[in-house]
């Protein structure tokens, strides 16, 4: 009878703590309004490495995803091995969308060969992953990449999608929920309002059924109105106007230089975005806005407690 009463109260407290918002299983009041600043594209080239480490040492930038596959992805890693302290995790990557700068997959090809195009790297867009390859080269590819940065040592705090590759069909967003479940780490995903007007499967009630943390908020749809001459003025609405709850906002920071410049167009976009999230108007805004910055980590720890 003991027995059975103390199996009863644990699963009350557990069934209490799901129905806490996340904030507050984080331990922070319903009220309060968390922020994550996700460096996408970490890994990509020198110059993403460079933002990604200047904004978590000089500005706000809280947490960064790698591209494993990418050329530059070692330099970033072992910096992200040495200091554990800092926030990363694995962007996984389907896709090589540059003109002239393009990689293949971690997996050998002849495991993945519908990830290839005929010039012998990662398709460019997302159609052409969906067309040309499955959902069963899509696992195999986004384990060998965890797998990768596990191996070399890196601290995964969380998944997320370049391109958002795992997320637009129902059938790779089931994959990308197994990846997370079977490396036990929190992932992006989005807002609830977002998922409903895509007309996609509940996607958040089976993360919390596979107890899997995300934010509750990320931005999507509202970048519309996006331009490389409103990256300050967009930001600091998005900022002011953050609902009680985590939420992720994410970035394409990069050091100015030839090398970004010969990458992508969006070069200028990238630089002014990096000096954003290291200046001073930045953080005055977020202490006045008493806004919370933190990486993944906790959600992480937060995570594995319960699984």
């Amino acid at each position: 009878m003991k027995r059975l009463f103390l199996f009863a109260l644990c699963l009350f407290i557990g069934q209490a703590g799901w129905s806490q918002s996340l904030v507050e299983r984080l331990g922070y009041k319903a009220t309060d309004r968390l922020l994550i600043i996700n460096n996408d594209d970490a890994g990509m080239c020198h110059a993403a490495n460079q933002a990604s480490i200047k904004g978590m040492e000089e500005g706000l930038i809280s947490s960064a995803t790698i591209m494993m596959p990418c050329p530059w992805a070692n330099e970033i890693v072992e910096y992200a091995r040495i200091n554990p302290d800092k926030g990363f995790g694995v962007h996984l990557t389907l896709t090589a969308e540059w003109k002239n700068y393009r990689w293949g997959t971690i997996a050998s090809r002849d495991q993945v060969p519908g990830l290839y195009d005929p010039q012998g790297y990662m398709w460019r867009s997302v159609e052409e992953v969906y067309r040309s390859s499955n959902t069963q080269e899509a696992l195999i590819e986004g384990r060998a990449q965890i797998q990768k940065a596990l191996n070399a040592g890196l601290p995964i705090t969380h998944l997320d999608s370049h391109m958002g590759t795992y997320q637009y069909l129902p059938e790779y967003m089931h994959i990308y929920l197994q990846l997370a479940e079977e490396f036990n780490l929190p992932v992006r995903m989005p807002s609830a309002s977002t998922i409903k007007k895509m007309g996609a499967p509940a996607f958040r009630d089976i993360c919390k059924e596979k107890g899997i943390v995300c934010p509750d908020y990320f931005t999507h749809e509202e970048f519309t109105n996006y331009k490389t001459e409103n990256v300050e003025e967009f930001w600091t609405n998005y900022i002011k106007n953050l609902k009680p709850g985590v939420t992720e906002i994410y970035i394409h920071g990069a050091i100015d230089g030839d090398e970004i410049r010969a990458i992508t167009g969006s070069a200028p976009t990238r630089v002014k975005e990096l000096a954003f999230f290291t200046s001073d108007r930045l953080k005055q805004l977020i202490k006045q806005e008493g806004i919370i910055v933190i990486s993944y980590r906790p959600l992480l720890e937060l995570q594995r407690k319960h699984k």
